[in-house]
C-alpha cells in the first residue's frame, strides 16, 4: 500500500486539473493497477497449470512406454518358449534340462535377437536351473539378487490373472489348474515388472515354458524362463530420445529439479526415480507474452489504444476465421499429400468445362493408373512410394498445357482434364504426351526404377454428355489398356462396350460353372529329385467352356476376384479336391488358398463341413498361401492359420522370395514348407548369383525345419542345379504338366511310376 500511495501522490497534486478529472484519473489508475495485478496473477497461475499439465502427460507417457516394453518382452519370449522342443528340453520340471540345447536356443538366441542381458531357467518354485549373461553361461551370483522377486511373482502367477491370451477354461494338472484357450491350447502365464539390479534398474520378464502342439505332455507346473534387460544409461537415453524426453536418467532418490516419475515394484517396493528435463512451456509463454502485456498497459493508459487493440484483434480473428474456412474448403477439394484436386473438384471442373465449350471443342478426360504400384510400394516401402507418386505428378505437370487440370482420384490413379478439338487424333496426341512422361526410369535414392502407367481417354460431348458418363468411358478405355499389357494408352471406342458386356457375360457363366460343376481339377506332380518318385500333387482348377473352349485361369480367376466369387470358387475347389483325394492313396495334395477366400467370414465353417462330408484326414493336405495373405499381418489372419494348423492341415508359403518382407513372414508364422518362386529357377544355368541365392534359400528352409520345393523346373540342367543346391523336391514341366485326375492318380500306383520316369528322362 505504501508503494501505491507514493504512485498516487503526484496525481493528487496535479496543477490545473479539475478535481473530477483528477478523481477519474486516480480511479482509472487504481483500476488499472488492480486489473493488471489480477491479470498478472492469473497469467502466472495459467503458466504453472500448463507446466503441471505437460509434466503430468510426460509421466503418463513414460509409464505407458515402460508398460509396452514389458509387454513386448513377454510377447517376444512367448515365441521362443511356446514350442514342443523347448518344453521337452527345458520345460519339464520332472526332468533335467538339456544344457547344450538351452545354451544355443535360449541363452544365446535371446541375447542376440532380443538383447536380453541375463536369462535364467527356473523351477516352478523359483530355484535357478541355468543362467546366462549376454549369451554366455554363468553362475547364480546375479540371480541371488532376483530370487526373492522371482519366487514371489511365480506364486502370484499361479492365480492365472496374468495370462497371454483369452482364458476359455482350465485344465487340471497334478499341482495346479492351468488356463487354456478355446482350442484347448495351454496359455502362457507371465509376469513383467521393473526391479532393482546391481546398482541400477532392469526390466524382468517371466514366462512359462509350454508345448505348442503336444498339449498332453503338460502334466504339472512347468519350468519358467526369466529374462532381464538392464536399463543402463544408454538404454535410458534411447528410451528418452524416443519420447523426446531430455536427460532421462535413474536415481535412488527424487531429483531436485526437472520432472520425475517414482518407480515401484508390483509389491509396492520403492525402486527409485526416473528424472528428466521437462519441456515446460510456462517460461516460453512468459517470454513471449510479457512484451505484449507491457504494450497493453501503455495503450490502456492512452485510452485510445484500447479501441485500436480491440479492433485489431477483431480483424485478426476475422482474417484467421476466413483463412481457416478457405483452407477447409481447399482441403475438402484437394488431395492432402500431393495438393492436387480430388475427384469431387475434378468432376466440378469437367462440368464447368462442358458448360463453357465453344462450337468445335471437346473436353478430354485421361484416366491414368500407375502400373503395379502396389508391388512397388511393398518393395521399396511407403515413404519411397510416396516419393514415386510425387515424381510422377511432377512429370505429368511437365507435359500439361497451361489450362489443363491434373487431379488425383485414388492412391495411384490420376486424371487430366484437357480442352481441344474432338477426335481420335487429339486423343492420341494427349496419350503420347502422357506416355512420354514415363519413358525414362525414376531415380530413387540412386537406384533406377522403371515405372510405367496405363491410360484411358474419352471425350465429350461426342461420346458422353455428363461428367460421370465421361469418367466411366475413360475407365473402360483404361481397362482395355491394362488388358493389352499395360504401359500404354487407349481411347474409348464403341467396341469396348462389347468387352464390358463380355466380362459381364463371363461373370454369369462362371457363376453357372461353379454351381453346375462346369469346372474340373488338374493335378501337377511334385517329385523327389533323388529317385523321381511322385510324393505329392498341386491341385489346379481348369475351366473348359462348351462354346468358348479352354479358358485360362489367368482370365477367370481375376474375374472371380473382381466380382466377389472367390469364396464360392475356393469352396468348390476344396470340396472337389477332398472328393478326388481317395484316388491318390496316401499322397499329399496342395491347395492354393486365395486371400479373398481366407478373409470370408464363413471360411472355417465351410471347411469343417467339407471335411465332415468327405471324411478326409487333414494331415494329407497342404494349404499354399502367398504373401498377399500376410500383408497386413493382422491378428485374425494369424489366428486363422493357427486354426488350420490345429485342425491338422499344413501350411506352405508360395512364391517365396518375390515380396519385400518374405523373411519377416517366416518369423511371424511357422510354415511347414516354402515353395521357391519359378523366377529363381528360370535362367539359373548361366547365373552364378542365382545359384548362390537358391542354395541360401534351401539352407534357410532346412534351418527352420521346413521342406523346400523348387517350382518351374523345365530342363534337366535346371534340375541338376536345384539338386546340387540341396533342394529335394521339384515341380515343373520337366516331369509333368498339370493333368486330369485319373492320369495323375495313375502316377502314384506302381505301374505309373516308370511312365513318369520315362517322361522325365
Amino acid at each position: 500500500m505504501k508503494s501505491l500511495s507514493k504512485l498516487l501522490l503526484p496525481l493528487r497534486s496535479l496543477p490545473g486539473v479539475h478535481p473530477v478529472m483528477r478523481g477519474l484519473l486516480l480511479t482509472v489508475l487504481v483500476v488499472l493497477v488492480i486489473f493488471s495485478a489480477a491479470v498478472y496473477g492469473g497469467f502466472i497461475r495459467a503458466t504453472r497449470v500448463a507446466d503441471s499439465e505437460v509434466r503430468g502427460k510426460e509421466r503418463v507417457m513414460l509409464g505407458n512406454q515402460i508398460e509396452r516394453l514389458i509387454r513386448s518382452s513377454a510377447d517376444a519370449m512367448r515365441v521362443q518358449v511356446t514350442w514342443d522342443e523347448a518344453f521337452a528340453r527345458v520345460g519339464r520340471a520332472d526332468r533335467p534340462i538339456d544344457d547344450k540345447w538351452a545354451d544355443t536356443n535360449l541363452g544365446g538366441f535371446l541375447w542376440s535377437s532380443f538383447e536380453a542381458d541375463d536369462v535364467y531357467v527356473v523351477s516352478p518354485g523359483g530355484g535357478m536351473l541355468a543362467a546366462w549373461t549376454r549369451g554366455v553361461r554363468t553362475g547364480s551370483q546375479e540371480y541371488d539378487l532376483l530370487a526373492p522377486v522371482v519366487s514371489a511373482r511365480l506364486k502370484a502367477m499361479a492365480d492365472n490373472r496374468s495370462v497371454l491370451g483369452t482364458i476359455a477354461g482350465h485344465r487340471h494338472l497334478v499341482d495346479t489348474n492351468w488356463p487354456v484357450g478355446a482350442d484347448g491350447r495351454p496359455l502362457t502365464r507371465w509376469s513383467g515388472m521393473l526391479a532393482r539390479d546391481d546398482g541400477g534398474l532392469a526390466i524382468v520378464t517371466i514366462a512359462s515354458i509350454l508345448p505348442d502342439t503336444q498339449f498332453a505332455a503338460l502334466r504339472g507346473t512347468p519350468n519358467h524362463l526369466v529374462a532381464v534387460r538392464h536399463l543402463d544409461a544408454m538404454a535410458l537415453a534411447t528410451l528418452g530420445k524416443s519420447l523426446l524426453l531430455d536427460d532421462l536418467d535413474w536415481s535412488a532418490s527424487e531429483p531436485a529439479s526437472g520432472n520425475s516419475l517414482e518407480l515401484r515394484s508390483p509389491d509396492g517396493e520403492a525402486l527409485g526415480w526416473l528424472g528428466w528435463q521437462s519441456d515446460d512451456v510456462g517460461a516460453t509463454i512468459s517470454a513471449q507474452t510479457m512484451p505484449l502485456l507491457g504494450t497493453y498497459l501503455v495503450f490502456f493508459l492512452l485510452t485510445l489504444g484500447i479501441g485500436g487493440v480491440v479492433i485489431r484483434q477483431a480483424l485478426q480473428l476475422a482474417r484467421q476465421s476466413a483463412r481457416r474456412e478457405a483452407q477447409a474448403q481447399r482441403d475438402a477439394l484437394h488431395d492432402p499429400m500431393l495438393g492436387l484436386p480430388n475427384r469431387k473438384l475434378m468432376m466440378r471442373r469437367v462440368n464447368e468445362a462442358l458448360g463453357r465449350l465453344d462450337a468445335g471443342e471437346a473436353v478430354f478426360l485421361a484416366y491414368i493408373d500407375l502400373d503395379h504400384f502396389k508391388a512397388i510400394n511393398d518393395t521399396i516401402g511407403h515413404p519411397l512410394g510416396d516419393e514415386v507418386l510425387a515424381m510422377a505428378v511432377a512429370r505429368l505437370k511437365a507435359v500439361l498445357e497451361p489450362e489443363d487440370v491434373l487431379a488425383r482420384l485414388a492412391s495411384d490413379e490420376f486424371a487430366i482434364v484437357h480442352r481441344n478439338v474432338p477426335g481420335t487424333e487429339q486423343a492420341s496426341l494427349l496419350g503420347e504426351r502422357i506416355m512420354a512422361a514415363f519413358a525414362e526410369p525414376f531415380l530413387i535414392e540412386g537406384t533406377s526404377l522403371p515405372v510405367t502407367a496405363s491410360c484411358g481417354i474419352a471425350w465429350a460431348p461426342d461420346l458422353a454428355q455428363e461428367p460421370d458418363e465421361l469418367l466411366r468411358l475413360a475407365d473402360i478405355a483404361l481397362f482395355r489398356a491394362k488388358q493389352r499389357g499395360r504401359g500404354r494408352f487407349r481411347y474409348f471406342t464403341e467396341d469396348m462396350n462389347a468387352s464390358i458386356r463380355w466380362r459381364q457375360d463371363m461373370e454369369v457363366e462362371l457363376r453357372r460353372a461353379i454351381a453346375g460343376e462346369g469346372l474340373e481339377m488338374h493335378y501337377q506332380p511334385i517329385v523327389h529329385v533323388a529317385d523321381r518318385r511322385v510324393v505329392s500333387f498341386e491341385a489346379l482348377v481348369r475351366w473348359h467352356h462348351p462354346d468358348r473352349g479352354d479358358i485360362s485361369p489367368g482370365t477367370f480367376v481375376p474375374l472371380a476376384e473382381h466380382c466377389g466369387l472367390m469364396p464360392q470358387l475356393g469352396d468348390w475347389v476344396i470340396r472337389r479336391v477332398f472328393a478326388d483325394s481317395a484316388a491318390f492313396g496316401d499322397a499329399e495334395i496342395s491347395i492354393n488358398l486365395s486371400p479373398l477366400h481366407l478373409a470370408a467370414r464363413d471360411f472355417l465353417p465351410q471347411l469343417r463341413a467339407s471335411i465332415d462330408e468327405a471324411g478326409i484326414d487333414p494331415a494329407r493336405f497342404v494349404f499354399e498361401i502367398t504373401e498377399g495373405v500376410l500383408l497386413d499381418n493382422s491378428d485374425r489372419t494369424l489366428t486363422l492359420l493357427g486354426d488350420l494348423r490345429d485342425m491338422g492341415f499344413r501350411i506352405a508359403l508360395d512364391d517365396f522370395g518375390t515380396g519385400f518382407s518374405s523373411l519377416s513372414y517366416l518369423r511371424s508364422f511357422q510354415f511347414d514348407r516354402i515353395k521357391i518362386d519359378r523366377s529363381f529357377v528360370q535362367g539359373i544355368e548361366n547365373d552364378l548369383d542365382g545359384q548362390a541365392i537358391l542354395k541360401t534359400i534351401v539352407n534357410l528352409g532346412r534351418t527352420l525345419r521346413m521342406k523346400v520345393v523348387a517350382e518351374g523346373v523345365e530342363t534337366l540342367l535346371q534340375q541338376q542345379l536345384v539338386e546340387a543346391s540341396g533342394c529335394e523336391l521339384v515341380q515343373g514341366h520337366l516331369h509333368a504338366r498339370a493333368m486330369p485326375m485319373d492320369r495323375a492318380a495313375a502316377l502314384v500306383r506302381p505301374a505309373g511310376v516308370p511312365r513318369l520316369r520315362l517322361a522325365a528322362g
